[in-house]
């Protein structure tokens, strides 16, 4: 049985074609670490560990480390063909340090679908290898900036926006101009990455409810750690609240819902620390009801080709969870180049999955500063 034999660490820097700006952060360049896992018959998993101290708490020093040090040993000499034993040894190896594990998780259920002959889409049970994803609007308080750049949008194809809100807009005045200017076939989000307080963020909501502004929903209006008082407004408003600071695996979604109802939950690899852990936030939400929807931070096509795939297997439960028909997977539209040869394709809004085994990544297209853990 082929298994795991090395693990590679790989730093990659790459440009952005325009500043990626919310409430919590600027970037203009995506610096993160991609985790190459090779088995003992030469096949090599990718995975990716966005890195981001106001969001993640994580650094690419600081999550080399952790693969180098901890998760690396933790997994070598494993079997390739049990990618979820495989998680709970990377579980066990580390406390935290979510996104270096959905690092080595996501290339080890990429060698463990390469193994069985599969698309990884298709080996985690998914029928449809395309989503559509959502095109995120970068903060701003210029009506015309951010007219002009939904109008492009637009043309360009997307009927799905994101709009990322902070304390000082936009204002609902503003989305109402959004609104006229897109037209009511277009579907508007917003994401206040937790800038607003419980008052704030009823008063805004309501006030867009009032302007028939038309949201989607509202996505994470308070901070983390104020799961009352994301339980309130989602009580006070009728714009359905999307958790996703609040909510990183199983435990934190079943503590937000002892307080309160969440009508959505956006789960993200660098959250819940790989695969296996999102596929069991995905299957407790559809128990309980709640309607997920799949994210990403800003992350190249690595990342983004296992959180696609991942949507699609969870779409397969989307008539029984509400999902919402376009997921947040537009992080690499935001890059100038991807930094490797295969995964997936961004189709306007759509991401067209490999058809290829596992995530159909043949290799980094520049290496860059790279260490080795065999």
């Amino acid at each position: 049985m082929a298994h795991v034999s090395a693990v590679h660490v790989h730093r990659v820097s790459t440009r952005l074609l325009r500043p990626f700006v919310t409430a919590v952060r600027r970037a203009e360049t995506l610096d993160s670490v991609v985790v190459e896992v090779r088995d003992s018959e030469g096949r090599s998993g990718w995975g990716e560990a966005p890195t981001s101290w106001r969001v993640t708490g994580e650094s690419v020093e600081g999550v080399t480390a952790v693969v180098e040090q901890a998760l690396a040993p933790a997994v070598r000499g494993l079997p390739v063909d049990d990618p979820a034993a495989a998680s709970r040894a990377l579980e066990r190896a580390a406390v935290a340090n979510n996104s270096a594990r959905m690092a080595v998780d996501c290339a080890l259920y990429d060698l463990a679908a390469q193994h069985a002959g599969l698309p990884l889409w298709r080996y985690l049970g998914g029928y449809d290898g395309a989503v559509t994803t959502d095109m995120t609007l970068s903060m701003t308080s210029d009506s015309a900036e951010l007219l002009a750049t939904a109008r492009e949008h637009v043309a360009a194809g997307f009927d799905t926006l994101k709009v990322k809100a902070g304390a000082t807009g936009p204002s609902p005045e503003q989305l109402r101009e959004l609104r006229d200017a897109v037209g009511a076939g277009v579907t508007l989000r917003v994401d206040a990455n937790q800038a607003w307080s419980v008052e704030q963020a009823v008063a805004t909501i309501q006030a867009a409810e009032r302007l028939e502004v038309g949201l989607e929903l509202v996505e994470q209006p308070v901070p983390r750690d104020d799961i009352h008082g994301l339980a309130q407004v989602a009580r006070r408003v009728s714009t359905p609240v999307l958790a996703d600071e609040s909510v990183w695996t199983r435990r934190q979604l079943l503590e937000l819902l002892r307080t309160g109802p969440v009508p959505l939950v956006n789960i993200k690899l660098a959250k819940t620390g790989g695969i296996r852990e999102a596929l069991a936030v995905a299957e407790l939400a559809r128990d309980r009801g709640v309607g997920v929807l799949v994210g990403c931070m800003l992350e190249s096509h690595v990342g983004i080709t296992a959180a696609a795939s991942l949507a699609a297997a969870v779409a397969t439960t989307a008539e029984t969870t509400g999902l919402p028909r376009a997921q947040d997977l537009d992080g690499g539209l935001w890059l100038a180049a991807s930094p490797v040869v295969g995964g997936a394709v961004y189709d306007r809004s759509r991401i067209v999955l490999p058809d290829a085994p596992g995530l159909g990544i043949a290799a980094l297209v520049s290496p860059g500063s790279g260490a080795g853990c065999g």
